[in-house]
């Protein structure tokens, strides 16, 4: 009826807040001066090479993980998009609030490090909201996210606090094999065996992009975060 329907998590109504041509600005999950345009001149080849024991367990953990990975979702690569955003956007929760705890006991400047994984863990986040438009998962889809959420958190959690260096590094390699995916993506696209729809709005505010931009638009921006988080972990 006459009832204002309030988009808030706390039942609250945000600020009004508008674009740059003045038109109202409709995302409740990110503001205009968060969005930004994407690096895709970023090297997408780099990689570590392991060397030290941390380096290697690190690399055959990731390496490991991606066999029930390949072998559940194969070639629908929109819905192995959607878990691996719910899996990556998972460390740079983990250490922001850890390194945020060891400000706090320390008394001591956290160097900028909490805010970069925090960011991070956003940035992946918006991964995330972008696939869902593309990607609907099935229920058994959802269930297997609860469950590989809930043992990563705690694995990762866990990892950090008895080497951070070791979890970073994890994380490093889990960003090369999602460049790896978003890669195999793309060949899809351009063989026509995935649609290339338009891409979603929520995508077209966030990375700035042109108004007819496709999903493989969306899918090279994403490739080009997941780069830059791959050389800051």
């Amino acid at each position: 009826g006459n009832k204002e329907v309030v988009a808030s998590y706390w039942g609250i109504k945000g600020e009004e807040v508008k674009k740059e041509d003045g038109t109202p600005w409709k995302w409740n999950c990110f503001r205009p001066w968060e969005t930004y345009q994407a690096d895709l001149t970023i090297d997408l080849k780099k990689h570590h090479v392991p060397t030290t024991f941390l380096d290697k367990l690190a690399y055959w953990t990731v390496k490991s993980l991606r066999f029930p990975t390949d072998v559940f979702f194969q070639r629908r690569y929109g819905c192995r998009a959607m878990m691996l955003e719910t899996v990556a956007a998972v460390p740079g929760m983990v250490g922001g609030m850890l390194l945020h705890c060891k400000s706090l006991r320390r008394f001591e400047h956290s160097g900028g490090w909490i805010k970069t994984l925090l960011d991070e863990a956003e940035n992946e986040r918006m991964h995330l909201m972008t696939f869902m438009e593309v990607s609907q998962p099935r229920w058994y889809e959802r269930a297997l996210v609860f469950t590989v959420q809930g043992v990563f958190f705690n694995a990762y959690f866990l990892a950090y606090l008895a080497s951070p260096k070791l979890a970073h590094r994890v994380v490093g390699y889990l960003e090369e094999e999602a460049i790896h995916s978003y890669t195999e993506f793309l060949k899809e696209l351009d063989k026509g065996t995935i649609e290339n729809v338009p891409a979603p709005a929520i995508a077209i505010d966030y990375w700035r992009l042109p108004a007819d931009s496709t999903l493989r638009d969306v899918v090279m921006v994403v490739r080009a975060d997941e780069a830059h988080h791959r050389d800051v972990n």
